[in-house]
């Protein structure tokens, strides 16, 4: 771990210091700690350190030395008095004991606004202890794993300068949040770790997310229902399944996903590129808006892919009627170039029953890694319209 902290970091967060705003006073959690040992607990610390700076008028900022410590399962909750700044300077070290993976969250945030995550530190999830319990691919009733970093109901905030290794579920999580800004961030899992998502999203509205390197066993990040105004730049993506808008379709039929824009990534190994995926049957839904633009594929899989016929499972002929009803449209895909591991470098399956529309292919260069020939396009129930490169030749 310790090797690829040193050659991550240099690219995401050797910057000048932070300069946020100066607190009235700051809460230092050796402070409050009780116990000893090798590496300290400061769960219950932590805990009240940020209950008196949460408590304190005009803010407070949260500080957790340089050093190795073990922290449980711990909620940070405001509405606080001020500006809140938490400042991780050290390693924090998930539980191992299978009694206490059952939760949804590890570190979590919830009714904070104005809220600066930051310092530099390390959140160690020990997620190879909790992998082998993650059964959820086959167990409809299975128990959750506890996300590493979670953001519920988060406004006007910021999270910087962080790396998270080895999540037991994903690295990041936000709902219901506004105004968030992550960057130079670090987020490292094997290839092959379960729904280890990078960043995963829902219900939140002007995310962004930049300067990041995410390298995880499932997508870089992902928008689920009720993304709205995200804009993504600058991540590097790899191994994972892409970025990835869905799957939609199968709860919250009112709450749409639109104006995402994703420029200026890198895909290197990864399973997908830029996707766009539906559950078929579904409620109704809409994804609109959204933009990929500049974007480099190196030996990745399915560079552009929509699949509104998503279903994992593999079971979903039973219930019936088949077609998507998830409208896609408005969709650009813009200067997208490099090498796919697949022939079928643009595969696009829509809905029949709801086609996609408005789809623009702009100067696309990739070209296939393999034996066999070029790359090739599929497209089925699309309409829409391509212009400069096509390589492979547009299928609209």
């Amino acid at each position: 771990m310790a090797a690829i902290l040193l050659f991550l970091l240099p690219a995401i967060s050797v910057v000048n210091g932070y300069s946020g705003p100066s607190y009235k006073r700051l809460f230092d959690v050796m402070r409050y700690r009780r116990n000893g040992g090798a590496p300290i607990d400061i769960t219950q610390a932590t805990l009240q350190a940020w209950r008196d700076a949460c408590r304190h008028e005009g803010g407070g900022r949260v500080r957790i030395p340089p050093g190795r410590y073990r922290i449980d399962s711990v909620r940070f909750i405001g509405p606080c008095r001020g500006p809140m700044e938490f400042l991780i300077e050290g390693t924090l070290i998930a539980p191992t004991d299978p009694s206490k993976f059952f939760t949804d969250t590890w570190i979590g945030f919830r009714y904070i606004d104005d809220l600066t995550v930051n310092g530099r530190g390390v959140l160690d999830g020990k997620g190879a202890a909790a992998w082998p319990y993650n059964d959820c691919w086959r167990n409809p009733n299975c128990r959750f794993l506890p996300v590493t970093l979670r953001f519920d109901f988060v406004t006007n905030s910021r999270v910087r300068n962080l790396s998270s290794f080895n999540s037991k579920n994903a690295h990041i999580y936000i709902f219901a949040c506004h105004n968030l800004n992550i960057s130079r961030i670090a987020l490292i899992a094997p290839g092959n770790s379960p729904n280890t998502d990078g960043i995963h999203i829902g219900s939140s509205t002007k995310i962004q997310i930049s300067h990041a390197n995410i390298h995880t066993g499932d997508d870089c990040v992902s928008m689920v229902a009720g993304s709205q105004d995200i804009d993504i730049f600058d991540v590097v993506c790899g191994p994972g399944h892409g970025i990835s808008i869905g799957s939609l379709g199968r709860t919250h039929e009112t709450e749409y996903v639109t104006g995402v824009h994703v420029n200026n990534c890198t895909f290197i190994g990864a399973d997908n590129g830029l996707r766009i995926k539906t559950w078929a049957p579904s409620l109704y839904s809409l994804a609109s808006d959204i933009r990929f633009e500049n974007i480099i594929m190196k030996n990745t899989a399915n560079p552009i892919i929509i699949d509104q016929q998503y279903c994992p499972s593999g079971n979903c002929k039973v219930q019936g009627m088949l077609s998507s009803e998830v409208q896609i449209k408005d969709v650009t895909f813009r200067n997208i170039k490099g090498t796919s591991n697949t022939k079928v470098a643009v595969n696009m399956q829509c809905s029949p029953s709801l086609p996609c529309k408005n789809i623009h292919l702009i100067d696309i260069d990739l070209s296939y890694r393999g034996r066999g020939g070029r790359t090739t396009s599929s497209c089925s129930h699309v309409t829409g319209s391509s212009w400069g490169k096509q390589k492979p030749n547009g299928c609209i």
